[in-house]
């Protein structure tokens, strides 16, 4: 969407823009013509001003007889003509009269000097330097009323609202152009279906909700779905971010909250959408040291126009946030914001989806696999998914290629999810070794054990932080753990362990981020998923999250001392357990995992089906409909 789809909401798009420009550019002219005129004036001023000499010299130049004709000005000040030739020019000079000096008339007359008399005249410069101020006032005043009154007083319009209309100024965004939400969409389109016709539902007697917010992980296309609402509705559409509604000053968010809300009453039907309205909406009096008084004030004033005593139908209110956990209660009742619409991640249809939208924009190959992309992407928002066909498109331009390959898109997934390849990185011979055997250890357990998912591919190329990598290709989207697969999932993290300590009789800190990953699952199985046979389906420990940061910084014990013990000696277990089944598989194929190092150290990336034709194992991957 260009930038142009969005206009100020106080201007009518079929008015033509007021022309404020032209009012500000002709007072600026003329307030430079004024200075050039002052600086003109003040040049030639100073070029024509007479020389000053002391009053002896002039007595000197007189008794010589080289003054023509002298002025004397309230018997103080003399301005004086010297004899010059024509070819010269004409010299001025001007003196003072420090003394009285009878003699001084009859000195002249005796010089042949020309002699005249008269009052002080006015400087002209110093008259204009004592206006100057008062002119440079007045001029700075009309200047600052036409630039309030050409911009329809943007000047002092702090309390007015920032919100903007959506037009229809080039290609609409519409449902078809989000892939997957089919439930978020039905209840979008309900809401659609009302402001298009709003009898259907007013005569069986149904109201509308009054708001509906939009809710899911940041980067699943709530404002994509927002845009969308938009560009279906054919009503005024006004966008706002809620962070628009703060300011330094005390009151402008309420101020703005009114001014947005009559906004849209005055052009109801309408759609209001508040994006981001976490920074708006927290509950109040939550924060460090009490609630900030600002920010309450314009959360009051949303509550009261969006369910008081002076509310009107026909404004429907749209909201998105990805923190529901923080908001006021009073802005979550019915009434209010009366339905909440979850926005999920994308499964593995929505993504295949999602990505082939994307790569409307691109030029991409034949042998491009949009399902195994999916399949390799889990967990990953739309957001997400539209980088990887940038990164892929990019990845292409610098080949000079005219279309994006399946090669593009497997080297943009590995930079974004595992950082770039540090090819050129040098690499001692002997840590390359213990990488490959640290990779191979993660690799022959993806094929032993019954719930791993299937490789996809291995690599001993440092990506970000990782010296090697293991990316395993799930067969589905996984959205419940069991207690085998967690298991499982355990082995494999401790696989690199086990071999490194299988092959070299100790272990690295390349393994440290695999036991981290793998304390971390067997904790949340004995603590939060009941999978502890000892300890039982029991939640052991609160998170404590600050409202205002979001984040889990403690874990609340609410047990003693002795079942905090029983509790480490079964994670302990668990993982001690995993680890002995992981050092057993690769002791009884140390002949493969061997066979697969060496291969690495040469090779350095195999993908699955390269790992099964070396090893000869039979793919974990038949199974799955293609």
């Amino acid at each position: 969407m260009s930038n142009n789809d969005y206009d100020d909401s106080q201007k009518d798009p079929d008015k033509k823009p007021p022309k404020f420009n032209l009012n500000n550019r002709a007072a600026l002219i003329s307030l430079l013509i004024l200075v050039g005129f002052f600086l003109f004036f003040l040049v030639f001023q100073t070029q024509g001003m007479q020389v000053h000499i002391p009053y002896s010299d002039f007595k000197k130049d007189l008794e010589q007889g080289k003054i023509q004709k002298i002025e004397i000005l309230d018997n103080l000040t003399i301005i004086g003509q010297y004899k010059t030739a024509p070819s010269e020019g004409q010299r001025d000079f001007k003196s003072q009269i420090p003394y009285l000096d009878n003699d001084l008339v009859e000195e002249l007359l005796k010089n042949n000097v020309i002699v005249e008399g008269g009052s002080t005249a006015n400087d002209p410069l110093q008259i204009f330097l004592g206006l100057l101020p008062w002119i440079i006032a007045f001029l700075f005043i009309w200047f600052m009323f036409r630039q309030v009154q050409g911009s329809g007083s943007r000047a002092f319009s702090f309390g007015k609202s920032r919100a903007k209309r959506y037009l229809d100024t080039s290609k609409k965004i519409t449902f078809q152009d989000v892939a997957g939400q089919k439930e978020a969409k039905y209840e979008l389109e309900e809401v659609v279906q009302f402001l298009k016709n709003p009898g259907k539902f007013i005569k069986i007697g149904a109201r509308i909700p009054t708001g509906v917010l939009l809710v899911g992980m940041p980067g699943t296309g709530k404002t994509l779905l927002a845009k969308a609402i938009a560009g279906e509705a054919n009503v005024p559409f006004f966008h706002m971010s809620g962070s628009d509604f703060v300011e330094m000053f005390v009151g402008v968010g309420a101020s703005r909250v009114r001014d947005l809300f009559d906004q849209g009453r005055k052009n109801a039907p309408c759609i209001l959408f508040i994006d981001e309205l976490d920074a708006v909406g927290r509950t109040r009096g939550a924060g460090y040291g009490g609630g900030h008084d600002e920010r309450e004030q314009t959360l009051n004033q949303m509550l009261v126009e969006m369910d008081g005593f002076d509310t009107k139908d026909g404004v429907i209110i749209l909201a998105a946030t990805n923190r529901p956990d923080v908001l006021d209660p009073a802005l979550l009742r019915p009434g209010r914001f009366d339905r909440q619409v979850v926005i999920d991640m994308p499964d593995i249809k929505e993504r295949e989806d999602i990505i082939r939208i994307h790569c409307r924009k691109i030029p991409p190959s034949d042998d491009i696999d949009y399902q195994k992309l999916a399949r390799a992407t889990p967990g990953t928002s739309g957001a997400d998914l539209a980088n990887l066909v940038n990164e892929a498109a990019l990845f292409a331009a610098r080949k000079n290629q005219t279309h994006v390959h399946m090669a593009d898109f497997e080297e943009a997934r590995d930079k974004l999810l595992m950082g770039i390849a540090k090819k050129s990185k040098i690499i001692p011979v002997k840590e390359k070794e213990m990488t490959a055997y640290h990779e191979a250890g993660h690799t022959i357990l993806h094929y032993f054990l019954e719930n791993a998912d299937p490789l996809h591919k291995v690599t001993i190329i440092p990506h970000g932080r990782a010296g090697g990598v293991t990316m395993p290709l799930p067969k589905d989207d996984i959205h419940y753990y069991s207690r085998g697969y967690s298991e499982d999932k355990i082995k494999v993290l401790l696989g690199g362990y086990a071999a490194e300590q299988l092959v070299y009789g100790e272990t690295t800190s390349g393994a440290s981020n695999d036991i981290e990953k793998a304390t971390r699952l067997a904790r949340m199985m004995v603590c939060e998923w009941g999978m502890s046979e000892k300890m039982g389906p029991v939640a052991y420990g609160q998170k404590e999250e600050p409202i205002f940061i979001g984040k889990e910084i403690a874990r609340h014990r609410e047990y003693s001392e002795e079942t905090a013990q029983l509790l480490d000696k079964e994670v302990e277990k668990i993982i001690i357990d995993c680890l002995n089944i992981s050092v057993k598989l690769l002791t009884d194929n140390k002949d493969k995992l061997k066979l697969l190092a060496d291969t690495l150290v040469v090779r350095e990336t195999l993908d699955g089906t390269e790992v099964e034709e070396l090893l000869g194992f039979k793919p974990k991957n038949d199974d799955i409909e293609e």
